[in-house]
């Protein structure tokens, strides 16, 4: 398990929690167990060409705990590919989550966002903020007013959707599971779930006003081997703000939750 980035929990503290119960996360040399008394509610967020069922190892290991656990597919992937549409936009997407919380009455949630959730993930927030007391911001966009996920795309990536609109395709293709770094074992297993993923949801500008920002708790967790310079400058900007806990996954690929399911739920049950 890799040490948090947090001043506040010292090593002295990470090595009596280990000694005391095994696998545990650390916060000030008290075992997860017991800070996890209380029931909680997450809502997972899934990324591009992926869908609830990317969390089906974290979400059995939280309910098994006793926590109350959502994974909503956003529209047009995964089990909701059959509404792949060239009308698809982030507003979409915003408006899945957003739903989710209204529609299940729900409230004190620790939402946790992978990769492109960070993008639906921070406009819901503008919505049901006051329903949300923590957020998990996983190897995950942390985008600004009026930017775009299209934006923060490679020249390769950028050519191939802007192709596919000329054409008239709904969506694009996803990369193998290889180029997410995900291990050699679930790599078929990810392949065969992965659909393409909207192009609309890339080039429409979110709109924020700082909600995100003014969550209690907000933690930035980054895998540490998987290149993306956009994850790399929100843990550079977490890392400097004080209101932000960031921790660093090794030995995983960009699919944390597939790859260390272990680790990622002691972490969320330490920080939520």
């Amino acid at each position: 398990m890799t040490e948090p980035n947090d001043t506040s929990v010292t090593r002295r503290g990470v090595l009596a929690s280990a000694t005391a119960s095994a696998g545990v996360a650390a916060l000030g040399g008290t075992p997860v167990a017991a800070q996890t008394s209380a029931p909680r509610t997450f809502v997972l967020v899934h990324g591009a060409w992926h869908g609830g069922w990317c969390w089906r190892r974290v979400a059995d290991l939280l309910e098994r705990k006793g926590h109350k656990v959502f994974t909503p597919t956003l529209t047009g992937v995964g089990e909701r590919s059959h509404l792949m549409s060239k009308d698809l936009n982030l507003d979409t997407h915003i408006t899945d989550l957003v739903n989710v919380f209204k529609w299940e009455d729900l409230k004190d949630v620790c939402l946790v966002v992978h990769s492109y959730g960070g993008w639906p993930g921070s406009g819901a927030i503008e919505q049901v903020g006051d329903r949300i007391s923590s957020i998990v911001w996983l190897d995950a966009f942390k985008p600004e007013n009026g930017q775009r996920s299209f934006d923060f795309a490679n020249e390769l990536s950028r050519k191939t959707l802007l192709a596919a609109v000329e054409k008239g395709e709904p969506g694009r293709p996803s990369p193998k599971a290889e180029a997410f770094a995900v291990n050699e074992k679930d790599r078929a297993w990810v392949d065969s779930k992965t659909t393409p993923q909207p192009n609309g949801v890339a080039l429409q500008p979110i709109k924020l006003t700082g909600a995100r920002e003014k969550i209690g708790k907000k933690t930035y967790i980054r895998a540490a081997t998987y290149p993306q310079p956009a994850f790399d400058k929100a843990l550079a900007e977490c890392k400097a703000d004080k209101t932000w806990r960031t921790f660093e996954a090794t030995g995983c690929g960009h699919d944390v939750m597939v790859d260390k399911p272990e680790w990622l739920v002691d972490v969320l049950l330490q920080v939520s």
